[in-house]
């Protein structure tokens, strides 16, 4: 029997599904926001830093006590974290990690030839090289290779041949991070690195295939094979299909569009779909998030349940940008309500607010701008930054009433 649920069911079970349901304010410590990671599955890792790190906004999000000692903590000193591949770099708790290394020995060969296209010589001496570097100084970042190892031609995305080395080893699994400075990795061998009871265990392709359809479907409540296959990215949307075909437990759903418009149709479990009616109302404060966040990763999840068209303009020519180079959604309860454009000036010690667009229908009042002075007080705070201006004639513009 196929369940349909009304958009505001869907928009609760999304929220509560990604972390977005729980109070902010509650404190969190070292096994909550482990917890927390757990549940949503992964955070993903970017380099782009206009106001914080793209892992770091997405944790302060969900809790504002939360600091970033705190992840330093599970990824380099507990090891609960390590830092792995899904469809880019995140940060995984580590009883995952034997997936990933079922995984990796998958991939190898893909790798391999990538590998092999990108570089005009045998790469086969420069891995070992950089292994054995590896193997005997401990801890190495790319720096440390640029001017020992020798040139083999043109690495990943200009990387120079160490660089490219410890990527290669890094993804195929004989090396980890263990740890970043300046935002650099730090790799070292990974048993040096992982605890030795997640290097033990063995998993099968189809384990990793229930696994990794079993696991989506309780962080994503509903979705497609395709979709299924997606989040973890680490199986073939093909193998997610059949593993769904006559699945017991699963039923076909319908999810009503943001505008009640025509309901897509999804997969769900019924163990999720008889807890519907418990599901909690999400704070009702406005919230900042990243561009990364669990909750836009997906943008046409995004736009029909939310009715949020996203983009991230990073590599749109200035003069074709629509809003700005790196623009944040607001949420304020369960409506995606903006967008706003702010950047971190660490020299002066400002949040500066370029300027903030409101989605169609979303009205500006004195409430309104309250809310937002107050989360951009705590962005700032969390930022470092002693103080927020905003732009003159910055909330007069475009969908500011």
């Amino acid at each position: 029997m196929s369940r349909r649920l009304d958009n505001a069911t869907a928009r609760r079970l999304l929220l509560h599904l990604y972390g977005l349901s729980t109070p902010p304010r509650r404190r969190i410590d070292a096994g909550g926001l482990e917890a927390l990671i757990e549940r949503i599955g992964f955070v993903q890792v970017d380099s782009i830093a206009t106001v914080a790190r793209a892992h770091q906004m997405i944790l302060f999000a969900r809790n504002d006590t939360y600091r970033p000692a705190l992840l330093t903590r599970l990824l380099e000193r507990d090891r609960t974290l390590f830092e792995g591949w899904t469809h880019d770099a995140s940060l995984i708790p580590t009883r995952l990690y034997p997936y990933w290394r079922t995984r990796m020995v998958r991939e190898k060969p893909r790798i391999v030839a990538r590998w092999r296209q990108w570089q005009r010589a045998p790469f086969e001496a420069q891995v070992a090289h950089v292994l054995a570097h590896v193997e005997s100084r401990g801890p190495t970042m790319a720096r440390d290779l640029a001017p020992d190892v020798p040139r083999g031609g043109q690495g990943w995305w200009d990387w120079h041949p160490g660089k490219t080395a410890l990527e290669f080893l890094w993804r195929t699994g004989s090396l980890a991070v263990t740890g970043r400075v300046n935002f650099q990795k730090v790799y070292d061998l990974t048993e040096r690195v992982l605890p030795s009871s997640a290097l033990k265990e063995e998993v099968e392709d189809a384990a990793l295939t229930d696994w990794a359809c079993r696991s989506a479907f309780e962080r994503m409540g509903f979705a497609t094979p395709a979709e299924i296959a997606g989040f973890w990215d680490c199986i073939d949307a093909k193998d997610a299909a059949a593993w769904c075909t006559g699945r017991d437990g699963l039923l076909p759903c319908e999810v009503e569009g943001a505008q009640g418009d025509r309901a897509r149709r999804f997969l769900m479990s019924e163990a999720l779909a008889d807890r519907l009616g418990d599901l909690p109302e999400p704070p009702a404060r406005l919230r900042v998030l990243s561009p990364f966040d669990p909750l836009i990763r997906d943008r046409r999840r995004l736009a029909h349940v939310f009715g949020f068209d996203y983009r991230i303009e990073v590599f749109v020519p200035e003069a074709q940008r629509r809003y700005g180079y790196y623009v944040f959604p607001l949420l304020e309860g369960a409506r995606l309500i903006g967008r706003i454009d702010m950047k971190r000036d660490g020299k002066a010690g400002i949040l500066r607010v370029a300027r903030l667009w409101l989605e169609p229908k979303v009205r500006w009042s004195g409430g309104r701008e309250a809310a937002l002075e107050s989360e951009l007080a705590r962005i700032a705070r969390f930022a470092g930054c002693d103080a927020v201006h905003v732009a003159p004639g910055a909330l007069e513009a475009d969908g500011i009433a």
